[in-house]
């Protein structure tokens, strides 16, 4: 199919399971955030499955190609997965300075960064159980992670990141096996920090995917439009990805209105391009979708053309994040009559 459409990930998590509030006024949390859930914890994996089911079908009402999990069971992107991992103290957390400056409780390294055990095996299943479409499950990339951290133990911070991911190849390898159709890694410091980027963090990428056969995708943004609301309009981190694996690449382009000619960098990747402004409440019309679409094609052949939002659809409202989805459908539908796609 031409022009399918997704999620980046994340997808609106209902009142009755976090507090929104709590969780739009602050950064995301790099450690727990147990006090977000408001749903006790005898009764909160219930609940989560519940809302978790919610999320899938409105992917599907909405008429999504690729559904996700929503990302409903965690906190942040990736704090589900980095806290769970042997040689991080979560009980004694480090500091570390956010994307924006900000300094941020974060997982402390005291010991060799292993993982344990699968972290999303089961919500993988779970997903997998409850719709017939492709799925897609979300990891934090090892690169982001290590930046995400106070590092007490390695003698680099690339020495960790290679650490990190070696135990995100682990848990990708383990997600194909489970049922995935897609398994795409986060990687947004690689924009916000591009020459450690360059220096170390496209080759722990590179591992990250080491002899991993199944689709594989990295998304590389510029922040959550609920948190940073100024955009450049150029990626820092981005043609570097031409010599990774990785089978696709995910993008914002809407609300940095971005030059989309850097994509023509990217020959023979599949592009996740960011289509809906997460920063605009207001729903957009799905010929503003298909426009922004058409900004990509002359770098990016059809076909290797993904819709998506820019990321962070768990910040807006539900009726909102329904009603961009349910335009970016449109928009991939009127794509595909006038290129000739099924």
């Amino acid at each position: 199919m031409r022009f399918p459409t997704t999620l980046v990930g994340s997808y609106v998590q209902p009142e009755w399971l976090i507090d929104r509030t709590k969780l739009a006024s602050r950064f995301p949390p790099r450690v727990r955030a147990r006090e977000l859930w408001r749903v006790s914890e005898p009764w909160l994996a219930e609940a989560q499955n519940d809302a978790t089911r919610l999320a899938i079908r409105a992917q599907e009402d909405a008429g999504l190609d690729i559904v996700t999990d929503g990302e409903i069971r965690r906190e942040s992107y990736s704090n589900r997965f980095a806290t769970a991992l042997e040689g991080v103290d979560i009980d004694n957390p480090g500091t570390a300075l956010d994307r924006s400056g900000h300094p941020n409780p974060v997982p402390r390294i005291v010991g060799p960064v292993r993982r344990k055990r699968p972290v999303e095996v089961d919500d993988v299943r779970f997903l997998r159980a409850h719709t017939r479409r492709t799925i897609k499950m979300t990891v934090p990339g090892p690169f982001t992670m290590s930046q995400q951290a106070q590092n007490d133990y390695y003698p680099s911070e690339e020495a960790a990141a290679m650490d990190y991911a070696a135990a995100v190849n682990a848990e990708i390898r383990d997600l194909f096996a489970a049922g995935a159709d897609i398994v795409q890694v986060d990687e947004p410091y690689m924009q916000a920090r591009p020459d450690k980027a360059r220096a170390f963090g496209l080759a722990a990428l590179n591992r990250a995917i080491e002899g991993v056969t199944g689709t594989t995708a990295v998304h590389i943004c510029f922040g959550y439009a609920a948190i940073i609301h100024q955009r450049p309009s150029g990626y820092s981190f981005l043609p570097e990805l031409a010599g990774s694996p990785v089978t696709q690449v995910s993008i914002e382009t809407a609300q940095a209105k971005l030059d989309c000619s850097v994509l023509a960098t990217l020959a023979g990747k599949q592009i996740m391009v960011g289509c809906l402004d997460l920063d605009d409440m207001t729903v957009e019309a799905p010929e503003t979708v298909v426009d922004r679409i058409r900004r990509a094609l002359p770098y990016v052949k059809p076909e290797h053309v993904i819709l998506a939002p820019d990321c962070g659809m768990k910040y807006l409202p539900r009726d909102v994040a329904f009603g961009k989805m349910t335009a970016m459908v449109e928009a991939a539908k009127r794509l595909r009559a006038e290129f000739g796609a099924p």
